[in-house]
């Protein structure tokens, strides 16, 4: 069995599999969920609205609880959509938007760690083998230990780089949604501000 070839360390490194598994998954939904089209389109109609500095129309369009957007948009609609407002309302909403990142990469540098290690242990072990044996018997003792301490850094590697992939995706989906929150804000400002001032 593959556990039993890897030794202990595969442990860890199943744990941080699984981890990785159900955290992309998440990750996953979350931003399948705001980045769908009727979503977006949703977004440049509220993107119009602000521009237009039609607050009523803009406040019917959000839900206190449907997105970070609608979130930023509601604070900016209560409180003014000066700067001080904006980037609070943006700070609330970033760790949402970047959950479970630092999780992820820590799973992507800490994998290949533990695989290495893993292998150091099996190939110490072989050694050990070789050092305790005045007579090789069999050199096929020690070939089988070195692979199966090879199975670790393998293993570590995969799950490296089954996350390093999604993690990247969705680092790229948070500035996205930062740009978007960002226009967003520019045009609330623009129209909520001009209507204000007429």
């Amino acid at each position: 069995m593959l556990m039993d070839r890897g030794g202990y360390v595969m442990i860890p490194l199943l744990i941080l599999s699984v981890c990785s598994v159900a955290l992309i998954i998440e990750r996953a939904c979350f931003w399948i969920s705001l980045t769908g089209r009727s979503h977006l389109e949703r977004l440049d109609g509220l993107n119009a609205a602000l521009q237009a500095g039609d607050a009523d129309r803009a406040r019917g369009m959000v839900d206190a609880n449907s997105s970070p957007y609608d979130r930023v948009v509601i604070r900016m609609l209560d409180d003014g959509p000066s700067d001080a407002v904006a980037m609070q309302a943006v700070d609330s909403i970033r760790s949402g938007l970047d959950r479970y990142m630092v999780v992820l990469s820590t799973i992507i540098t800490a994998a290949p760690l533990l695989g290495i290690l893993g292998t150091v242990i099996g190939i110490i072990q072989s050694f050990q083998l070789l050092g305790s044996q005045s007579t090789l018997t069999d050199p096929r003792e020690v070939a089988g230990g070195i692979a199966s301490a090879l199975i670790t850094t393998a293993f570590g590697l995969i799950v490296a780089l089954v996350t390093l992939f999604p993690y990247m995706i969705f680092k790229a989906q948070s500035s996205n949604a930062i740009g978007r929150l960002e226009t967003l804000i520019a045009s609330a400002q623009g129209g909520l501000d001009g209507k204000r001032g007429q």
